[in-house]
């Protein structure tokens, strides 16, 4: 049985990324007090993992499935700390914004502290070993790779870093995975149809 990933779906999750891409921007203007606090931004925040999922999920298809078990694993990893990362950004976001300093310091003092705090590694490493993944594949360009990589760093290590780092951060990383959303769109058309291993058709390589 084959399973085809026609152009058109990597242009979905292309698009996808660049909303996400989006999102962040609005994060860091929010947090900067560039726009007011609202309803509005306090909700989509978390769609910035969310749309990202089927950004990082169409490149591993792409390019990052010829680096084998290894980009598997990094991939994997990315996917699970993108998801647990979702969950973060509706506490802080949702929840956190309706409490008391005093309530939400206890909070983090328990078990939904060191929850926290393990989400925010597995965002770290996650996005590091995506990246060297993706750098191992020579197929992506190298520069949104590493705005990615250097974006993640002071987002993962938000509790340590100064608000300015923070919001430096989240722009840095949109720039970088916009960038690698336009790069996937651009070529979504010189993408083989992958099909599983085993099956008959040939496979055609990106040639960027």
């Amino acid at each position: 049985m084959s399973h085809p990933v026609p152009a058109t779906l990597y242009r979905i999750a292309a698009v996808a990324g660049c909303g996400s891409a989006v999102v962040l921007l609005i994060n860091a203007a929010k947090r900067a007090e560039l726009i007011p606090t609202s309803a509005f931004t306090q909700l989509v925040a978390p769609l910035a993992q969310i749309l990202a999922l089927a950004l990082v999920t169409a490149l591993h298809l792409a390019v990052g499935r010829r680096t084998g078990t290894v980009g598997l694993v990094a991939f994997l990893l990315n996917w699970f700390a993108l998801s647990a990362l979702v969950g973060v950004e509706f506490v802080i976001n949702l929840v956190f914004s309706d409490l008391p300093v005093e309530t939400i310091e206890a909070l983090r003092d328990g078990s939904l502290g060191i929850a926290l705090t393990a989400a925010s590694i597995l965002f770290l490493l996650g996005s590091l070993a995506f990246v060297t993944a993706m750098l191992r594949t020579r197929e992506l360009p190298t520069a949104p790779l590493v705005l990615y990589a250097v974006g993640v760093v002071p987002i993962a290590l938000r509790a340590f870093v100064p608000e300015a780092i923070l919001d430096l951060g989240l722009v840095t990383l949109a720039v970088g995975v916009a960038w690698l959303g336009i790069w996937l769109f651009g070529s979504a058309g010189r993408i083989a149809t992958w099909k599983m291993p085993g099956t008959a058709s040939a496979h055609r390589e990106v040639h960027a």
